[in-house]
């Protein structure tokens, strides 16, 4: 993309800031610029945290069903996913998606639940109930 190019659609989600981005100049270098947004861009996003919302709406439906642990809902509920939990984590997937069995999360050790309340920014007792309510 050419700087000229660059969207200045004033996105929502930047609350009147700008971002840096890099594109092509007029002499063919890349150079960093300013936006104040992207339309495309702004609607790629809602659709990210809708699917977000949506999966923690669900992990929370089936957290209190008992089909699945609390730590699941808190995961999605932290914009986290499998793959980033697993990471922060520094274990397996299968090892993380393991402990999403209420019977398994219910045995955890307090270091291990220490661990993942740290990696979500929540405490050890939040970590292991639901929410009342979730919208």
């Amino acid at each position: 993309m050419k700087i000229k190019d660059i969207p200045q659609d004033k996105a929502g989600s930047l609350g009147g800031e700008t971002k840096v981005i890099y594109a092509e100049s007029d002499t063919g270098r890349i150079e960093s610029s300013e936006t104040n947004g992207w339309e495309v861009e702004e609607i790629v996003l809602g659709q990210a945290l809708d699917e977000i919302k949506r999966l923690t709406l669900d992990a929370y439906q089936r957290a209190r069903q008992g089909e699945t642990s609390a730590l699941e809902f808190h995961m999605y509920n932290q914009r986290m996913d499998l793959p980033m939990l697993a990471q922060a984590m520094g274990r397996f997937q299968w090892m993380v998606k393991r402990d999403f069995s209420p019977q398994r999360f219910a045995r955890l050790s307090e270091e291990k639940l220490d661990g993942y309340a740290e990696v979500l920014g929540i405490d050890r007792d939040t970590l292991k109930q639901l929410p009342e309510t979730y919208e």
